[in-house]
Parts: C-alpha cells; sequence; structure tokens
C-alpha cells in the first residue's frame, strides 16, 4: 500500500476505532445514569461497526460479505439509539427501548436470511440502504425535536449552555455530520462517511478529555430545562397518574419514600418529576407528600381517639414526633392536640 493510501486508511479507520474504542469505555465506567450511557455505548458501538465495515471495503473490494452485510446492518440503528440517547438525557417520558431497536433488529435479520448480502448486493447497497439511512433521518429529525429547547435557549436567549447542553449537541451534531457523509459519498468517494467519522470523534474525543477535569461525569447528567415550564396537559395526565396511585397504594405513609420511588411508580425520571412539582404545583417533593400525610392525620385525629398525636404521626409517615408537629402547625396553623381539642 503507497503512503499516501497508508495516510489515508489510518485517517479514516480511526474514527471507527475511536467509537469502538469510546462504546467500551463508557459502558464500563459509568456510575451515574447508566440506561442513557449504555444507549450512548449502543450508539459509538453501532456507528464503529459500520465505519469499520466503510474503510475495510474501500480499500479492499474483494472483503467479506457477511462483514459487510454486518456493517450495513449495524447502520439501521444509529438513529434509534441516538433517539434513545437524547431521549433519556432530555428527562422526557421514558420510553421502551424494545420498540425502537427490535422492529428494526428484526427486519434486518429477516433480509439477511432471505436476501443475503453475498447473492443480492445490488438490492442491498439499493432498497436496503436507502431505506436504512431514510430511518436514520427520521431519528435525527426526532432527536431534533427533543433537542429544540436546547437550541431556543443557545441562539434566541443567548444563555450560555452547560456542560451536558454542549456535550449532547456534539453528539447530535456529529451524528448529522456522518449522516451527511455517507451520503455525500454517493456523489464524491465512499471513504467520506468514515473520513468525517474520525474527524467528529476527535473533536468529540478532545472535548470530552478537556472537560473532565472539571466535571467527570459530565456526560452522564441530566439536562435541566429550569426555563422550560412542562406542557399542562402532559403535567395534569402526571398529576392525576401521582394522586391515584398515591392514594391507592397509601404510599405517603412510608417513611422512607424518596422521589426515586415514586418516580418509578410511574416510569417517569425524578428529575422530571421535581419539574412537574416545583413548576406546575409550586412544591417540593417533600411538601407534596406531606400534604398527603397531613390530610391523613386530620382524619385519624377525628376518628382514631385511642391514637395519640405522636401515634397520629407515625401512621402518616413522619419519622419523627418533631417532624410531625412542624409540618402540621405550619399547614393547619394548629398543634395535633390543639386541633383535635378543636373539633370536641
Amino acid at each position: 500500500m503507497e503512503a499516501s493510501r497508508q495516510i489515508l486508511f489510518t485517517l479514516s479507520i480511526l474514527g471507527g476505532l475511536n467509537a469502538l474504542f469510546l462504546s467500551v469505555y463508557f459502558a464500563l465506567s459509568s456510575k451515574q445514569n447508566k440506561k442513557a450511557v449504555y444507549f450512548l455505548s449502543a450508539l459509538l458501538l453501532v456507528i464503529g461497526i459500520r465505519v469499520s465495515k466503510s474503510v475495510f471495503l474501500f480499500f479492499n473490494p474483494r472483503l467479506s460479505g457477511i462483514f459487510i452485510q454486518i456493517g450495513i446492518s449495524a447502520c439501521a440503528l444509529i438513529g434509534p439509539f441516538l433517539y434513545l440517547y437524547v431521549r433519556t438525557l432530555r428527562n422526557s417520558k421514558s420510553t421502551n427501548w424494545i420498540i425502537h431497536v427490535l422492529p428494526i433488529t428484526l427486519v434486518i435479520i429477516v433480509l439477511g436470511v432471505l436476501y443475503p448480502y453475498v447473492e443480492y448486493r445490488r438490492f442491498w447497497a439499493g432498497y436496503i440502504i436507502k431505506s436504512i439511512y431514510f430511518i436514520w433521518m427520521v431519528y435525527i429529525i426526532a432527536s431534533g425535536k427533543l433537542l429544540y429547547p436546547t437550541f431556543q435557549t443557545l441562539f434566541k436567549e443567548k444563555k450560555k449552555p452547560e456542560n451536558i447542553e454542549i456535550w449532547i449537541l456534539s453528539i447530535f451534531s456529529g451524528v448529522f455530520v456522518i449522516w451527511i457523509g455517507y451520503n455525500l459519498g454517493a456523489y464524491t468517494s465512499y471513504i467520506v462517511g468514515a473520513l468525517s467519522s474520525s474527524f467528529i470523534f476527535y473533536l468529540i474525543l478532545l472535548f470530552w478529555l478537556l472537560r473532565r477535569k472539571n466535571s467527570k461525569s459530565f456526560f452522564e447528567e441530566p439536562i435541566k430545562y429550569a426555563s422550560k415550564k412542562i406542557e399542562g396537559t402532559e403535567a395534569d395526565q402526571v398529576l392525576r397518574q401521582l394522586e391515584e396511585i398515591i392514594t391507592n397504594k397509601q404510599l405517603y405513609k412510608n417513611a422512607d419514600l424518596k422521589i426515586a420511588d415514586l418516580a418509578k411508580h410511574i416510569n417517569i425520571t425524578p428529575h422530571y418529576l421535581s419539574q412537574i412539582l416545583n413548576d406546575n404545583l409550586g412544591k417540593s417533593f417533600s411538601s407534596y407528600i406531606n400534604s398527603y400525610r397531613i390530610d391523613e392525620a386530620k382524619n385519624l385525629l377525628i376518628n382514631e381517639h385511642l391514637f395519640t398525636a405522636e401515634a397520629v404521626g407515625y401512621e402518616c409517615g413522619f419519622n419523627s414526633k418533631s417532624t410531625f408537629f412542624a409540618v402540621f402547625k405550619k399547614v393547619t396553623g394548629l398543634t395535633p392536640a390543639a386541633y383535635r381539642n378543636n373539633l370536641h
């Protein structure tokens, strides 16, 4: 291989190798928000496979058809994993990843069995790859829609972006540029997609290394949209679900109840639940749960005469007498004993 081709090969393959390396590194080193990082690792993995296939095929036209088929198949999952990663960090309602990954995976497997690349090269190079690029673009658009509040904050409100916002926009933009590179390859050179991948991953890797000194896990932090109030209809639906499950299961009686436990019951993230409570009710998680406890305490103080005021507090979910008395007086303006006496 002549020197110029060796240089081109090295520059091209580094994109795929970087993606594979980061995929494994993130998957093994993640300690926070593992679901998001696993989606990121999966995204980098399929990009790495796709880019590696492109490079080896460009420099070795006799490359095994099975390897080519695997590379094209991996490309079909780039869009879904990008969307799942963005959606998880966006803290929207959690989504079932299976509905985005499994159908595409099954279709690709079935096509691979019925129409193997070795025997149907034109079919794969035509209809299948075009369909895959279309699906990829659809998911890019869907991801961009989720990131619209971030774009709005950066470009319209001129606010300084947080680390996590820069990171996720880098990932989103990088995947978009790689998509453009592969589509331009049809009119320029097939290696353009791999070269664009190398360029993007070098920038992302450099950014990650520079920022890591100040925030070891900045790419795992949830995106906060403090200025973006959740739509009323969506928030009302969540609040109705909350009220139903809290009252039916009497979750407030659990003195160790945490916001993560409550969020898990309705399949949303703790941050998303916290934002709804703060923005739409003007309450913190503790004050929200305590409102249910105080209502229950009022009922017990009236109807359960054998319960002492302290026992009422423990029965309603307060973990100490002092906390119960303080919260009760703050809400009602009376101590539990005075409240009971005023009703008799």
